[in-house]
């Protein structure tokens, strides 16, 4: 396992590099001049050239590239521009809430996930392989930003069971932010949860139908043992690098979902920098998540390599 991580690292490590160009080069190419606006529409060219030169925005951008890439491998992500105060602890103020949402939210998929691809697989009532269907359908059909009100009048405003938006830290009222957490993150896994369904649903199908099965089922073993000792663990390879795909496409739909439900997370965080053209803010945060979706995609890899040792010798 060690050598099959240790040949893994470097092509991460080069998707890292090249994110990082990207990012730094695209968000040179958005229209408009950061200096300008942190001066208002009122200010001298004077001002605006000390501002420019305060943030080192005169230097080639070969030269501003490498000063953050060293930057950051010193963690010193310097000042915000714009929004005030060191990146790091804006990013860190607003990583807390994001990790705890995509938890959450990863849980949700997990469970609903399985349960979909269960019962759509072994149910022999058509109605409930039915419902599994439309409520698939309608999770994939139906984006974050309309399911999210949908709840939201539904839960909080009709039934006022769950608050519409906010945050509560779990260590302050645990019963309290878990209401508070329930509609954002059923907002964000619905649709990841709906394709590890229908995924998961396959696979099992496909379990069932091979041949050992068979012969297993005449043997006399019970349906149940050969779903959860023989058929599950066959289809769950695949479904571990999906469900490692949607923990970066959760990431993703974060920042949409934060915006809805208000929550006070890196969604808030980048819709402020990209407003406010604050360039340490905007790169730093896009290229933590670039980063977070290597690791998750690395860890992916690694459980599909426990779980079938043939990748490890391929």
């Amino acid at each position: 396992m060690r050598s099959y991580l240790l040949r893994r690292l470097p092509s991460a490590l080069l998707v890292l590099f090249a994110a990082s160009f990207l990012i730094f080069a695209i968000l040179r190419l958005v229209p408009g001049d950061p200096a300008t606006s942190l001066a208002g529409p009122d200010a001298s060219p004077a001002t605006v050239a000390a501002i420019r030169d305060r943030l080192g925005l005169d230097a080639p951008l070969l030269s501003q590239y490498a000063h953050w890439i060293g930057s950051l491998l010193t963690g010193d992500l310097g000042p915000s521009y714009a929004i005030g105060g060191e990146v790091s602890d804006l990013i860190g103020d607003g990583l807390g809430a994001t990790t705890e949402l995509t938890l959450a939210a990863l849980l949700f998929v997990a469970v609903l996930g399985t349960a979909f691809g269960v019962l759509g697989a072994t149910s022999r009532s058509r109605w409930i392989r039915s419902a599994i269907r439309v409520t698939t359908t309608a999770a994939l059909a139906v984006p974050p930003f309309v399911s999210g009100v949908l709840l939201v009048v539904l839960f909080a405003v009709v039934l006022g069971v769950l608050p519409p938006g906010g945050r509560v830290a779990f260590l302050d009222a645990p019963d309290l932010a878990a209401q508070y957490l329930l509609l954002p993150a059923l907002c964000l896994a619905l649709p990841s949860a709906a394709v590890l369904g229908r995924y998961l649903k396959d696979g099992i199908e496909r379990a069932l139908a091979e041949d050992y099965i068979r012969t297993a089922t005449a043997a006399g073993v019970a349906p149940r043992r050969l779903l959860w000792r023989h058929a599950l663990p066959n289809a769950l390879p695949p479904v571990v690098t999906l469900l490692g795909m949607q923990t970066g496409h959760l990431l993703g739909g974060a920042v949409l979902v934060e915006a809805i439900f208000a929550w006070p997370g890196l969604g808030q965080l980048a819709e402020q920098g990209l407003q406010r053209r604050d360039y340490p803010v905007v790169q730093d945060l896009l290229l933590l998540l670039v980063a977070v979706f290597v690791v998750v995609q690395l860890l992916t890899d690694l459980v599909y390599a426990w779980l079938d040792p043939r990748i490890r010798w391929e």
